[in-house]
């Protein structure tokens, strides 16, 4: 049984958790108030609605949240890639019925597995290329663009009875660090931050957003400490009337778990305005995860939290202000969930993903069979990029290899080359960053030096000059974008053509 502070600090708290059913321990805490949960690709099986039902019959104000964006960042279909569009590829389409419509599919995705807060639209203008968790999950690089689909996509999840966060405050596109692993620092002029980076999240907030996620990034005009556990940057959000759910990035990210540890960095994130409190994914460590790993990080952010009430250093007035926040929310979204949904429009995201798809360079001759090689970088904690199934996807019935260019020497790169070339079929080399890779952009020319009649098909962003190859622009690292580059080579429609990657 909880003491009075533990049931306060549980009601601003939200674990992820291992398994496809709810621990004890997560059940014993959901009835003494515990916040909600989130659920990452390890909870997901065909009994996550009933997962779900348990979760809410435990507490039935619990909010559960899924990290479900479409295109490259997918929780729910993380065993076979997204067949949702994503921000990339909406933004290069430019038409806001199709973020819009986007939006209230992701809501009812999510409301049908049982969960009720979708963590996006990711609001951050993606302004360097080099951006390693950022890139293609931003509708792009021009801060209008950004707004107007950020607002269309949140307005379609709301309407469609889910709460919606954007994400990263303040804006975490200018940066070449991935603060999964490390802590980025911004260091523009802040005029020009607040302008290009800010105002996504500004129109947000007038458009009535339900929830903001802060970014693990230092701005230093804005002092030392990142946005998360920043009191002057989250009163910008305050500043601008919000009076919503700001909810944080994990906390178990190394950008907090490393510099102030998640205890630390929970009692400060709930003294700087954040209100819920998102602990993370307990399988983020990798292999040094323990057994009991989720309980472990529940328990030292709680821990955390309750040293400094008891010490005085964070107000009771703040956790009470920012659990009030958390429970409203919650009963709006139950209101809401009582109410009869109306029919979603027909949504057809293959016409989005063919409409948003583009061909640089002279058009291939039709493929009967592709021979795919595989050199996308290694994933990361935010985006599974590596997975297989965007290669299976692409490649079908034909020859699939995985090449990793970062670690293997030339030789046997272009070993792998002439296996490509020998396969039956068109030559397909699949990459992600040609521009922040030069490795990828070496392999294309080898290749093409070897067979000129190869194609590149590219799921990052647009080549800022063009390939040595005809390059198929998809902007998204998923099941459907895949597919759609197959179809594009198969001779089944033909993608609109540009003379270069950038117009």
């Amino acid at each position: 049984m909880t003491d009075d502070l533990e049931r306060l600090a549980n009601g601003v708290l939200w674990p992820g958790f291992f398994g496809t059913e709810a621990p004890d321990w997560l059940l014993d805490e959901l009835r003494d108030g515990l916040a909600g949960v989130v659920y990452f690709g390890q909870n997901v099986s065909e009994g996550l609605p009933a997962l779900s039902a348990q979760i809410l019959d435990a507490n039935p104000a619990a909010l559960i949240g899924v990290d479900e964006e479409g295109g490259s960042v997918t929780r729910l279909e993380s065993a076979t890639g997204s067949t949702l569009p994503g921000a990339a590829q909406l933004g290069t389409l430019d038409d806001l019925v199709a973020s819009e419509r986007t939006g209230a599919e992701l809501a009812r995705r999510v409301r049908a597995v049982g969960a009720n807060v979708v963590l996006g639209p990711v609001a951050d203008v993606n302004t360097d290329p080099r951006n390693p968790v950022i890139g293609v999950r931003s509708f792009g690089s021009d801060t209008e663009l950004v707004s107007r689909h950020a607002v269309a996509m949140l307005d379609g999840i709301q309407d469609g009875g889910a709460a919606a966060c954007v994400k990263h405050f303040p804006g975490h596109g200018d940066t070449h660090v991935d603060s999964h692993h490390a802590l980025p620092e911004i260091t523009l002029d802040l005029d020009e931050y607040e302008r290009a980076h800010l105002e996504p999240f500004r129109a947000a907030v007038e458009a009535g957003v339900d929830a903001v996620m802060t970014a693990h990034i230092v701005v230093p005009a804005w002092g030392e400490a990142p946005a998360t556990l920043n009191p002057r940057v989250l009163g910008i959000l305050r500043g601008w009337g919000f009076d919503g759910v700001i909810i944080t990035d994990a906390l178990d990210m190394a950008a907090i778990r490393e510099t102030v540890g998640l205890g630390g960095g929970a009692a400060r994130a709930l003294a700087a305005g954040a209100d819920l409190l998102c602990i993370g994914n307990p399988t983020n460590p990798g292999e040094a995860a323990l057994p009991d790993q989720d309980l472990r990080d529940f328990r030292a952010a709680r821990d955390g939290i309750v040293a400094a009430l008891r010490d005085g250093s964070l107000p009771r007035e703040r956790v009470e202000e920012a659990a009030g926040r958390v429970a409203a929310l919650a009963a709006t979204l139950r209101a809401q969930a009582a109410r009869e949904q109306d029919e979603a429009d027909v949504f057809d995201a293959g016409d989005i993903a063919r409409r948003a798809v583009a061909l640089v360079g002279e058009a291939p001759e039709s493929a009967e069979t592709l021979a795919v090689i595989d050199a996308r970088r290694r994933s990361t904690l935010a985006v599974d990029s590596a997975s297989s199934y965007v290669a299976s996807a692409l490649a079908g019935d034909g020859v699939r290899v995985r090449l990793d260019v970062a670690s293997r020497p030339v030789p046997e790169q272009d070993d792998v080359i002439a296996e490509a070339v020998a396969a039956p079929g068109t030559t397909v080399v699949l990459v992600d960053r040609p521009d922040a890779e030069p490795a990828q952009r070496a392999l294309v020319e080898r290749t093409a030096a070897r067979d000129p009649h190869a194609v590149v098909v590219n799921v990052g962003l647009p080549a800022r000059t063009p390939l040595a190859l005809p390059t198929v622009e998809v902007g998204a690292a998923s099941r459907l974008g895949a597919q759609t580059a197959r179809e594009a080579l198969l001779g089944r429609f033909t993608p609109r053509q540009r003379s270069t990657t950038t117009g």
